[in-house]
């Protein structure tokens, strides 16, 4: 099991930044040819150094004018860093130092002249229902379509029902009728009816 450590700025031009330790040596400082630099005035050119040492890092103050602080206390000599620790390099810049643990042989595949059984074929499981929609919700494929309302033409074969048969009576009342006019004017009675007007017709 290997260790690599990192300081992760939490305070600074860069909140959040995270930088790597992985060098046997690394700087901080405003100047541009530091491993870490951060322009903030606060900062010396060559600030602190952090040195690789049996698996620890050890880190110093370079003689900078406002200090290294660890956990609030100013460091006058080299100290071991401890994962979690704050290093704050004079009042506005803030690191935290953090340890990451890794195996290097956990991506290694070990080599069998036996090759592997092929895994077992699991069942396949059905494919889960559809998700409920909420109340509001729009389907991906848009609104469902709206449904016309009923054709009018429906009541409206109903009503002319009656109103259809309403009329054949009012029409076969005016045939009957200028029947009966027209046979009244000529007189026709006995012509047309002569066993009703049997009598009278003699």
């Amino acid at each position: 099991m290997s260790t690599q450590y990192q300081l992760v700025m939490r305070s600074g031009p860069n909140p959040g930044a995270t930088y790597s330790l992985d060098a046997e040596q690394t700087t901080i400082g405003r100047d541009p040819g530091n491993t870490i630099p951060v322009n903030d005035a606060e900062i010396s050119r060559f600030h602190v150094r952090m040195t690789a040492q049996g698996g620890k890092i050890v880190l110093e103050d370079t003689g900078s004018t406002n200090g290294t602080l660890v956990n609030g206390k100013r460091i006058s000599g080299p100290h071991v860093l401890k994962p979690g620790e704050m290093v704050a390099l004079g009042e506005g810049i803030v690191f935290m130092f953090e340890a990451l643990s890794f195996d290097p042989d956990a991506t290694v595949v070990s080599s069998s002249s036996k090759p592997a059984a092929a895994p077992r074929q699991q069942p396949v499981a059905p494919p889960p229902p559809p998700p409920q929609a909420y109340a509001g919700q729009v389907p991906a494929g848009g609104p469902p379509p709206v449904a016309p309302p009923p054709s009018a033409s429906q009541p409206g074969k109903r009503a002319a029902l009656p109103a259809a048969l309403g009329i054949g009576a009012l029409v076969l009342v005016c045939i009957c009728g200028g029947i009966i006019w027209g046979i009244d004017a000529a007189n026709a009675w006995c012509d047309y009816l002569p066993f009703l007007f049997g009598s009278a017709c003699g």
